[in-house]
């Protein structure tokens, strides 16, 4: 396979910066789980599109952990790269950040695992490109994507 074919993790990675303003929170000044959840979509569909080349369609969304509420006026800051690429899908982990600016205050606040599939300009799936962990915090989340994967194979036979 030639080296156009292959790319490194660090070519994938998105950083999207939002301010939680009042239409994105519920009546207790909290940022709404389903607004979080495009944010997370629209991060994760951009590091997979960067890494295919392809516009990347939503093919699951594993699990979002909310460890902590994010407040109005906070800075939102969602970091994501692919995790690893398969034929044509590829799993993409976001990491999301609440700042308070007054206090400069960050805390990691949300943790997804999306699935997204790479197409063609008739929405059919198309191979990707392989990717290559360096450090030793993408090769770990290269091996765990790869058990995730086989999970979410085996629940879709049950």
């Amino acid at each position: 396979m030639d080296n156009l074919s292959i790319k490194r993790v660090a070519d994938s990675n998105i950083i999207m910066t939002e301010l939680v303003l009042p239409q994105h929170t519920n009546q207790l000044g909290n940022l709404l789980g389903g607004q979080l959840m495009h944010w997370i979509d629209i991060c994760g569909a951009i590091s997979a599109a960067k890494h295919s080349h392809r516009v990347c369609v939503t093919a699951s969304v594993d699990r979002i952990d909310f460890h902590h509420p994010i407040k109005l006026g906070d800075v939102v800051t969602l970091v994501s790269s692919v995790n690893r690429a398969f034929k044509t899908s590829m799993e993409v982990g976001v990491k999301v950040y609440a700042e308070v600016l007054s206090t400069g205050k960050r805390v990691h606040t949300n943790t997804a695992y999306l699935t997204f599939v790479s197409v063609d300009k008739d929405g059919k799936p198309v191979p990707t490109f392989e990717i290559i962990p360096e450090t030793d915090d993408e090769k770990r989340r290269f091996e765990e994507a790869l058990n995730r994967r086989k999970s979410r194979l085996i629940s879709r036979q049950s």
